[in-house]
């Protein structure tokens, strides 16, 4: 095999076409993935791994790329990232008051998912259709647009009552995914919801939480000759090499004949690549 790239790994880039199509960050590189389809690959982690806010080598990685000390101080790291309902912002606490004001207080958006079924998400707008990618959905369709990631989270929650907000990623990988009327799951589930959405807008006002009546439904197709049977995984603190014919590609995910590999779990990691 001819090797080519290495450097610190990061989350592939995605761009929706008729298959989704990736490029992988390594080092200085961008490796377009889809013409590799088909072809046996190798994967090696060089031993190394260096945070990417700060570039210091550490042993573990945090909060996908990041070493303990940036992810004990960093505002990307804080525990409202995961919950958005538990933004501090308001009570002075906010781990870098300047990036909470460029990413919290912006429009962000409510969206229904279809990657093993359906679910309920959140996301930046500058982030749409990148997230549904990113998580594997088949169909996505945004369905409130709000002025706020902490308004976000308090519609995630209150959907979140009657769906899911996770992904199955072993149904997700196989491929096990039925389409569905995104459209029919929004009118159910603003029904089911009235009462509490009633409240929120009363308490932020209707001009900060938009519904989207009109919004289109998105289908993504991936770039997947086989889905596999069976999911296993690989770990590069296990097995320090990865190999296989890359069988396809979804989500953040590659699918080998020999196994998956979740780029995104492994960024900031030292890696080469071979095929």
């Amino acid at each position: 095999m001819q090797e080519l790239a290495r450097g610190i790994l990061q989350k592939m880039r995605t761009e929706l076409a008729d298959d989704v199509q990736y490029r992988l960050p390594l080092g200085e590189t961008e490796i377009p993935l889809n013409e590799l389809i088909g072809q046996p690959i190798q994967l090696n982690w060089l031993g190394a791994i260096n945070c990417i806010h700060c570039g210091r080598k550490t042993k573990k990685s945090f909060s996908q790329g990041y070493c303990y000390p940036c992810f004990t101080k960093l505002p990307q790291c804080d525990r409202c990232i995961v919950s958005p309902e538990k933004c501090h912002f308001y009570e002075g606490t906010c781990r870098d008051e300047a990036w909470g004001e460029r990413n919290c207080f912006t429009s962000h958006f409510v969206y229904l998912a279809n990657s093993s079924g359906v679910k309920v998400g959140i996301t930046r707008g500058s982030q749409v259709p990148t997230r549904w990618m990113d998580q594997g959905a088949i169909q996505a369709l945004p369905i409130m647009r709000v002025d706020t990631r902490q308004q976000s989270g308090f519609v995630e929650r209150l959907i979140g009552e009657h769906v899911s907000d996770k992904t199955n990623w072993r149904a997700m990988l196989k491929g096990q995914v039925d389409p569905l009327d995104l459209k029919a799951e929004r009118d159910r589930l603003f029904e089911l919801c009235a009462d509490g959405l009633s409240e929120l807008e009363q308490q932020f006002g209707l001009q900060a939480l938009q519904r989207l009546p009109d919004a289109e439904q998105v289908e993504i197709n991936y770039p997947v000759l086989n889905y596999p049977q069976k999911v296993s995984t690989f770990n590069f603190d296990k097995t320090a090499e990865v190999s296989g014919v890359l069988q396809g590609i979804k989500g953040q995910y590659l699918i080998l004949d020999t196994g998956v590999l979740n780029i995104r779990k492994f960024t900031a990691y030292q890696v080469a690549l071979s095929a």
